[in-house]
């Protein structure tokens, strides 16, 4: 049918199109779809339409006989500052990401196949180069981290309270990245104590063999001012450094009786390449002996993100339809953060060749740098609540909550990634235009949530809100 073709070009330009996001459940979203979002994110046990292939694919063996086809669009609004005791509060200008999402699906008889496109999640901030997060440098600092799906679900009805599906996931990510380093930070990571991260390679073994005393060599007494490393295409839909890769899922729902309905899920790990890209630049304002000031020293080279990852999620839930006009829901979700978030890892290669008259003198075409944040997140537990209320045959009304862990240990909290949100609260609706088509929509508040990384005067209060419209349209 032209229709399903239509779908089908749509899903495969979403492939090329999804968006940087940023998202609150650590890196995910709240709630995929405006139906699910409406209801605290819960989506285990119920027909959530072909947001599904993002939630429990089997879920999409409870549509009715035919075919649906989904457009949709969120917006993701960030409300986050940066404080730092004695210097002025920086405020992320990074307050709106779009997020199109779309999905296809047709049930014949015991079997249900389909496709969709959606934004898995990510993060992003984005700060002026006057703030204190640019170290001095001059240049802003932001950072945007994204992942999507392109998606290919089947699901079996076993019987009339069994169903089990499963999906194939080709997943991409993005990432841009500015981030200023004081000269304490990269030498407490290159030469120190190195609390929060290791700087490392023969780039680092030249700065360190090029600090003493004489004329010429860099100041044993402050040899680095500060430290950059850039890379972004400042696209509101793909990030400097690229890479890709795969994962699955695998759901089921089990219907105890015409009121409850039960519903499991797991995601795995993804199996992403490393994000690259040829296009960086590391920088340090560094102070050399005899010089009549500092001076700059900019490196061009490619950057390897080394080994990012989403991680398993384990989910379960229940569905319970309390009258013909009350649906009640409840999941439990635990996001593995710990195992794909202990550290981040980026590799820098200078090009063998490089313009600067400064890099030539140090002698840094060439060599590499091996850099680790420590990041130590913790696995993260999601309880989600929500109710739909059927006002007549056309108004829905929808209301949950979504309630999480900080997975963010305070000691390595970075406002580059604050992926601190805990509390959401949200509301929604649902209006069935004809037989046919049906419109969806949802509002999520996340109360602000403060964390102060340990044992300094740094701190990050963390809010805002996202909504969600989809069309749908049945055939």
């Amino acid at each position: 049918m032209k229709i399903n073709k239509i779908v089908v070009s749509l899903c495969a330009a979403g492939v090329m199109a999804s968006p940087l996001a940023y998202a609150t459940n650590g890196m995910n979203l709240e709630g995929y779809g405006p139906v699910a979002s409406a209801m605290g994110g819960a989506s285990m046990a119920y027909d959530n339409g072909t947001a599904a292939v993002m939630n429990n694919p089997a879920t999409l063996g409870l549509m009715s006989e035919g075919s649906r086809a989904d457009i949709a669009l969120g917006i993701l609004a960030p409300d986050i500052t940066s404080k730092y005791t004695g210097m002025p509060s920086a405020d992320s200008s990074a307050t709106a990401f779009y997020m199109p999402a779309m999905g296809y699906a047709h049930k014949s008889g015991k079997m249900t196949y389909g496709v969709g496109v959606f934004s898995q999640g990510g993060m992003g901030t984005e700060y002026g180069a006057n703030s204190f997060l640019a170290a001095g440098s001059g240049k802003e600092v932001r950072s945007e981290v994204g992942v999507g799906r392109f998606i290919v679900p089947l699901v079996y009805q076993v019987d009339e309270k069994i169903t089990v599906g499963g999906s194939l996931d080709f997943v991409w990510a993005g990432m841009d990245l500015k981030m200023a380093m004081s000269g304490a930070q990269f030498g407490d990571m290159a030469f120190g104590t190195k609390t929060y991260g290791t700087a490392s390679g023969s780039m680092v073994n030249i700065l360190g063999g090029a600090i003493g005393t004489n004329p010429g060599q860099l100041s044993s007494t402050g040899p680095i001012n500060w430290a950059r490393v850039d890379f972004s295409d400042n696209g509101d839909f793909t990030g400097q450094a690229k890479g890709n890769g795969g994962a699955f899922k695998l759901g089921g729902t089990y219907k105890v009786s015409p009121q409850l309905t039960l519903g499991a899920t797991y995601h795995s790990k993804t199996a992403l390449g490393d994000l690259t890209t040829s296009g960086a630049e590391m920088s340090m304002n560094v102070n050399v002996n005899g010089a009549p000031g500092p001076f700059t020293v900019p490196v061009t080279g490619s950057i390897s993100v080394k080994d990012f990852q989403w991680p398993q999620t384990f989910g379960f839930g229940a569905a319970y339809q309390a009258s013909d006009k009350l649906l009640i829901v409840a999941d439990y979700k635990n996001i593995g953060w710990k195992d794909v978030m202990k550290d981040f890892k980026v590799t820098f290669t200078a090009n063998a060749v490089q313009t600067d008259a400064n890099a030539l003198a140090f002698g840094l075409g060439g060599q590499v740098v091996d850099m680790t944040m420590i990041q130590n997140w913790e696995d993260q537990n999601v309880f989600e609540i929500g109710g739909a209320y059927k006002m007549d045959d056309a108004l829905t009304l929808r209301a949950g909550i979504n309630v999480a862990n900080n997975p963010v240990p305070d000691k390595y909290m970075n406002p580059l990634f604050p992926a601190i949100g805990q509390n959401h609260v949200s509301l929604g609706a649902g209006y069935v235009i004809s037989s046919a088509s049906s419109v969806d929509f949802s509002y999520v508040q996340m109360l602000t949530k403060t964390a102060t990384a340990t044992g300094t005067p740094l701190s990050v209060d963390f809010g805002g809100y996202s909504t969600q419209i989809m069309y749908s349209h049945r055939y």
